[in-house]
């Protein structure tokens, strides 16, 4: 650590940054504002009889926990792109805001070669950096993990014991309703969120945002 004043040396400077990838990638988060680091994972859904596998691409803001999920049949760097694209830079424009960094596993859906890999080049595209979990060490993305507990108990195994599905879609829509209802009327405890609910907690971080970037700029 450099002493108080001390200019840093190149070395250094590399080294923090390391050293913060590290810490990201093991689950110590440090997260300044919305869209400062969005963490994005594969949540298996199950099997429904005449549609078949269903799988779950989630995107959680780490400083907000604002969420959005959407529904494949697969999980593909298509899919994962196309959450991000559809669902979370849409919604992150909508606020005057975007996405810095993701936290991801290291599952071939997102990681590969960069210059051929659909999800990286979409990042690379959007000026997104990307972060990867430590190899061997998948539950370190541990903000999804967490998501994925909340959403199996309070909404999959509540809506398939109440209803047959019988399409992706019809899925969808329920899904949607829920996640609604989770980032708008569902409060959180967490360290940012303090008894917020996600959007308030993500349209009060804008201050933040808004800070970051003209830092940035200046």
């Amino acid at each position: 650590m450099a002493a108080t004043g001390e200019v840093l040396t190149e070395a250094q400077v590399v080294a923090l940054e390391r050293k913060q990838d590290d810490d990201v990638a093991h689950g110590e988060i440090e997260t300044a504002h919305p869209g400062y680091l969005g963490s994005q994972d594969t949540f298996y859904v199950g099997t429904i009889k005449g549609v078949g596998r269903i799988y779950q691409q989630t995107y959680v803001d780490t400083y907000s926990k604002w969420a959005a999920a959407k529904l494949y049949n697969t999980k593909t760097p298509i899919t994962a792109a196309d959450l991000l694209n559809d669902r979370v830079l849409p919604s992150m424009e909508e606020h005057g805001m975007g996405v810095i960094r993701v936290l991801t596993d290291r599952g071939t859906e997102f990681c590969g070669k960069a210059e051929s890999h659909d999800y990286q080049l979409y990042l690379a595209l959007n000026d997104i950096e990307h972060t990867k979990t430590k190899v061997r060490h998948p539950q370190t993305n541990g903000i999804c993990e967490r998501f994925h507990k909340t959403i199996l108990q309070e909404f999959y195994q509540v809506a398939f014991r109440r209803k047959i599905y019988r399409g992706i879609e019809e899925l969808q829509a329920d899904l949607d309703d829920w996640i609604g209802y989770y980032n708008n009327e569902r409060t959180h405890q967490g360290k940012m969120c303090c008894g917020r609910t996600p959007v308030q907690t993500l349209v009060d971080g804008k201050e933040a945002w808004r800070d970051k970037i003209t830092t940035l700029n200046s």
